[in-house]
């Protein structure tokens, strides 16, 4: 039987992953690993310095969590085996052992702006890393893109990205939106603020300035703030907690059940900013709504891994970019 890699990194995508692959047995036994790198920066992973990114000890730890937790097959950078199929949620770092291989990209949630890095990262063949996830698709070393929605799609095009490899098949996490409506999250009708690690990835974030303006959209109402995996918990609950005394600080917990149940979502960068335009939330954020509104991933009642376990299917049969 055909042997499938899947990538993870971030808890996100690491689901996403388990998602897909539960399409794709009976014919692909899956194998599992979180996210790796070669040479200089496996070395820079090791020692620590960039554990801001999904290299790093937490989402390493998380996804190894997860994995144990779900009883799935594990291999470490995939070194076990010759794979037929190699399925990941970025192409920023393309590992060594996975070119050559045919290779489906996942996007993973929203992208991040370009910034003045992108241009360089695109023109100049720099690594896609150093653009974040808006350089996500410009290496061109996969075989079928597979994108949340026909916005995205254009959009990507736009980038420069093949469209012969560009599908559209919506993406798992974020296609079912309804769903997480149905949650044990105790609390409801409160102000959700769901931050974002901008600081910990080097960029510039007035956080004084978003929690005031958290207070201000509140207008009394009950405030919960629910800080990104990767942030500094103590600095920011500590930041918090001076302007807001009363606000709930959260580190913990799943993100999409707390925008189900809330009445206003405020978000920096986040990808559940899709989630709470999608369940009708009243939504501030310092992205640019109406360009959101373009870009929202399609809802198909859950569909997208299925769907994309078909495109992989196809594509590997057929080496070649398919069309669903």
């Amino acid at each position: 039987m055909k042997k499938a890699l899947l990538i993870g990194g971030s808890l996100n995508q690491t689901t996403m992953m388990h998602k897909i692959s539960k399409h794709l047995e009976g014919d692909f036994v899956c194998f599992f690993t979180p996210f790796y790198a070669d040479g200089i920066i496996d070395r820079l992973t090791q020692s620590g310095w960039l554990d801001f990114t999904i290299l790093g000890k937490k989402h390493h730890q998380e996804t190894g969590d997860y994995l144990a937790a779900e009883h799935l097959n594990v291999d470490y950078r995939g070194l076990q085996a010759d794979y037929d199929l190699v399925v990941s949620g970025t192409d920023n770092i393309v590992q060594k052992n996975t070119r050559n291989k045919p290779f489906v990209l996942v996007q993973e949630g929203m992208m991040e702006a370009e910034t003045w890095v992108f241009p360089f990262v695109k023109h100049l063949g720099l690594p896609g890393y150093l653009a974040n996830t808006a350089g996500t698709g410009l290496s061109d070393a996969y075989d079928v893109f597979c994108v949340a929605s026909q916005g995205y799609r254009e959009d990507f095009i736009r980038k420069g990205i093949n469209p012969d490899k560009i599908v559209v098949t919506g993406i798992p996490n974020f296609d079912n939106v309804v769903s997480y409506l149905d949650n044990d999250f105790l609390y409801r009708d409160y102000v959700l603020a769901a931050t974002s690690p901008l600081r910990e990835t080097f960029h510039f974030d007035n956080r004084k300035a978003f929690i005031h303006k958290v207070k201000r959209i509140s207008q009394g109402r009950p405030i919960i703030f629910k800080l990104h995996p990767l942030e500094k918990v103590e600095r920011a609950r500590r930041e918090i907690i001076n302007i807001i005394p009363d606000a709930m600080v959260l580190a913990e917990g799943k993100t999409e059940h707390m925008v189900a149940n809330c009445q206003v979502l405020v978000t920096q960068v986040s990808s559940v900013t899709f989630i709470g335009m999608v369940l009708g939330k009243e939504v501030h954020t310092d992205l640019d709504l109406a360009k959101l509104e373009k870009l929202l991933p399609i809802q198909n009642g859950g569909k997208s891994a299925s769907v994309i376990a078909t495109v992989c299917r196809q594509h590997v049969q057929t080496t070649h970019s398919v069309d669903i």
